[in-house]
């Protein structure tokens, strides 16, 4: 394969109290203490609990683990200065939204301006990933095709079964509390590149948007980078996790784009048909079967991962990362992040701390933490009073 798909994730972490495990509204205290040394950057987002960290532009799977990896020590490190942990999850366990703080920036007090409570309560975290592609035309044909994959990526990636102290009975809680903002969810298919910008120009000149930045769809053409942006997912707790879904993106795009410049499509199902797997995938993560909509029948979802490798097999040797698709069945056969937390929650009788104790020390497994953070002096450990979040 001659043509490479530069890669970069983003990945939302929430902000813990490691002796309350409460969340912490405390976004100021680490941009604060984070240093030019650290060799990290963090970023606020809607809520003040929430510390957002992204890779660079990467060439292969093994530059994603390696920039994944370094985020997550580095962001450790910089929470550890001021006590606090940081969780990768969708939502929080018992978490109230009405607790937290909006972050201090015009965009969020316009947005939740606009969208009032709808927006207070999108306490959640999510894991984005973008794939290069700088044809626009090509990109909106693979956007057309790739739109029947997201409901597999969601039940690969689902780490939000509580939500606001309750065992929910989704595995992606997350994308229920997501799906009640405007412009979002699985988008619909466009002709060409020019009609997807007539589009967005048609929101912007009506006053819906102020730019592409605010269509939020589960996979959009970002309106800034020439990629396509996969925002489909829950963020995996453990790094191998983030890793494996990434290659499979990566690959899924790869192949689409392959059969496009061979003038072969991808068969194009309804968006109702698409939004049915979804609902499996929120629902069930991956212990539930998905549909096969050329076969007219369900098919377990181990079965559905099997089908994905082989498809995709021909462009992971070509872009290295046969190693990593291969780690989607593992996660297949010991369950997703969400699967696990529910595990810890039975067996420890329905403690939720026990499962905020789970997600902090899944987030850094394998990261060899311990001597670094020993290291680190701690030069702020005390809570500061919460400010209105009105």
């Amino acid at each position: 394969m001659k043509k490479k798909f530069t890669i970069g994730v983003e990945e939302e972490f929430q902000i813990i109290d490691p002796v309350t495990r409460d969340l912490k509204c405390r976004i100021a205290q680490l941009m604060d203490a984070n240093t030019s040394m650290d060799g990290v950057e963090l970023h606020p987002e809607l809520h003040q609990s929430v510390v957002e960290v992204n890779t660079p532009v990467c060439e292969d799977i093994n530059s994603v683990r390696e920039a994944v990896t370094h985020n997550r020590i580095e962001a450790a490190r910089v929470a550890h200065r001021v006590g606090l942990r940081l969780g990768a999850a969708s939502t929080h366990p018992f978490a109230r939204w009405q607790d937290q703080v909006i972050s201090n920036k015009e965009r969020y007090a316009k947005l939740v301006d606009d969208l009032q409570d709808i927006a207070r309560a999108n306490l959640i975290y999510g894991m984005h990933v973008h794939v290069g592609i700088e044809d626009k035309d090509e990109a909106i044909a693979v956007f057309n095709s790739a739109r029947y994959f997201l409901p597999h990526l969601l039940a690969l990636s689902t780490s939000s079964p509580f939500f606001d102290g309750r065992m929910t009975g989704l595995k992606s809680s997350r994308t229920s509390i997501f799906s009640r903002l405007p412009r979002t969810g699985i988008p619909g298919r466009f002709g060409s590149y020019h009609e997807y910008e007539s589009f967005v120009s048609t929101l912007v000149k009506t006053g819906s948007i102020d730019d592409g930045a605010r269509i939020w769809w589960d996979l959009r053409p970002h309106p800034r980078f020439s990629t396509l942006e996969f925002r489909i997912c829950d963020l995996p707790t453990r790094v191998d996790d983030v890793v494996a879904i990434t290659a499979l993106v990566q690959c899924i795009v790869a192949k689409l784009s392959w059969l496009h410049q061979n003038n072969q499509s991808w068969q194009h199902h309804r968006f109702e048909l698409i939004q049915e797997n979804k609902w499996r995938a929120a629902r069930y993560g991956s212990s539930g079967p998905l549909i096969d909509f050329g076969k007219r029948c369900e098919l377990d979802f181990a079965d559905v991962v099997v089908e994905m490798v082989n498809l995709v097999s021909d462009v992971a040797e070509d872009l290295g990362c046969t190693e990593e698709l291969n780690h989607l069945h593992n996660i297949v056969q010991r369950g997703t992040s969400a699967d696990r937390q529910l595990e810890v929650y039975e067996n420890s009788g329905g403690d939720l701390k026990a499962v905020v104790d789970f997600i902090l020390d899944e987030t850094v497994v394998g990261l060899n933490l311990g001597q670094v953070l020993k290291d680190e002096p701690v030069i702020y450990n005390s809570t500061p009073p919460m400010p209105s979040s009105r």
